[in-house]
This record gives structure tokens, C-alpha cells and sequence, in this order.
């Protein structure tokens, strides 16, 4: 895949599509082999290429950073795992798979309400879905999570005053990670993962047929 051609849409629609589960790579990767990119071209091309790879250890050095910043603060750091759900949420495997895993809780004591949970279904005309397949989260719209855990995490960070912090906070972990992506050279692993991604999106694309 020639990231220098992938568009900032494309690669967020990668990151939302892209299964949440993988683990993140280990620290003797992450910290290997940094370079300074030779012209604008390589470093853009670098950028998205370590963004997709190392998508999980991004994720977890920012919350990690706004955790520290408030060890002194415990609701506020309650404030920080509900943004970072409120993030999550925005990838479609995890929140299929928050959302199978609350309504087999559920099930569990009530199975009546658990089947109300469930998503209602797509109509398919001609063997393919007439509209954009929605993600539901225990059969509400996605959306209506996000926002819900975004307001209520705003709400807490308001009251306890840390929301100038979480900025700080939050701006030094984007600056870490646009650093890292930016200098840390693409290894083989990394190209290998990235022709088997686009394989697996061909391959998913051919099978929705």
C-alpha cells in the first residue's frame, strides 16, 4: 500500500473499521529506530503508516498521560475512561462487541429485555442491505452513546475542575504520538501488516457480494 496516496478520511475510516482487540506492540519496537523523514512526501507517508500501525499503543500512551495528570484527582480520572469510551465507542468492533457482551449480562436475568437489546434488522434487497449498515450499541444508535458518555464526561470534568488540565494533558499526548509518528522509521512488520490489512479489506469487500 503506498500510504502517500491514503487520504486523512481514509485512514480515519480505517482506524473505526479496524478491529479494536489487536495488542499493542511491544516497547522494544516502539522505541527501535527513529529517523528524521528525507522530504515532506516520506514524512506524510511515514505518519499514516506508524498512525495505523501502532494505533494501540497511541491509544494507550494518551490515556496513560491523562491518567497521570490526575492521580491527585480520582473523579477526574473517572472523567478520563469515559472519554476514553466515548472514543472507543467510535470503532465498530469494539462497540459490537461491548454491545454482545452487556446483552449476554443481561440475558442472563432477563432474557425478555436482553432481545429487546438486540438491533433491528437491515432490509436487504437483491442480496446486499439497502442502506449503509448502522451500529447499534444494545439496540440504541451508536451516536446516542457517544454522546452520552461525552456530555456526562464533560459534566465531570467541569465539577472537577481538570478540564484545563485534561487539555494540557491531552494536547502533550497528540504532540507524543504526532513525535513518535513522525521520526520512528517503518519497520518490516509494519509493511507486512499493512499489505495483509488491504488484503483483509479486499477480501471483506468480495465476500459482502
Amino acid at each position: 500500500m503506498d500510504w502517500g496516496t491514503v487520504t486523512t478520511e481514509d485512514l480515519i475510516e480505517a482506524l473505526r473499521e479496524v478491529e479494536w482487540s489487536s495488542p499493542p506492540r511491544p516497547f522494544s519496537e516502539f522505541f527501535s529506530r527513529f529517523t528524521f523523514p528525507r522530504s515532506y512526501s516520506k514524512w506524510n507517508s511515514r505518519l499514516k503508516c506508524n498512525l495505523y500501525y501502532y494505533r494501540t499503543n497511541y491509544f494507550i500512551m494518551i490515556v496513560a498521560i491523562l491518567a497521570l495528570g490526575f492521580l491527585r484527582k480520582p473523579l477526574a480520572i473517572v472523567a478520563a475512561l469515559l472519554t476514553a469510551l466515548s472514543i472507543a465507542f467510535l470503532n465498530d468492533s469494539f462497540a459490537g462487541t461491548f454491545s454482545e457482551k452487556v446483552t449476554r449480562t443481561v440475558r442472563q436475568f432477563s432474557p425478555h429485555l436482553a432481545a429487546k437489546m438486540r438491533p433491528a434488522l437491515t432490509p436487504v434487497i437483491r442480496g446486499r442491505p439497502s442502506t449503509k449498515r448502522a451500529i447499534f450499541i444494545c439496540g440504541r444508535p451508536r451516536w446516542m452513546f457517544v454522546f452520552a458518555f461525552s456530555i456526562v464526561s464533560f459534566f465531570i470534568w467541569f465539577v472537577s475542575c481538570g478540564l484545563l488540565t485534561v487539555l494540557w494533558a491531552f494536547g502533550i499526548g497528540l504532540l507524543a504520538t504526532l513525535a513518535h509518528a513522525s521520526f520512528r522509521s517503518p519497520n518490516l512488520k509494519a509493511r507486512l501488516n499493512t499489505f495483509r490489512e488491504e488484503f483483509r479489506s479486499v477480501w471483506r469487500n468480495y465476500s459482502e457480494l
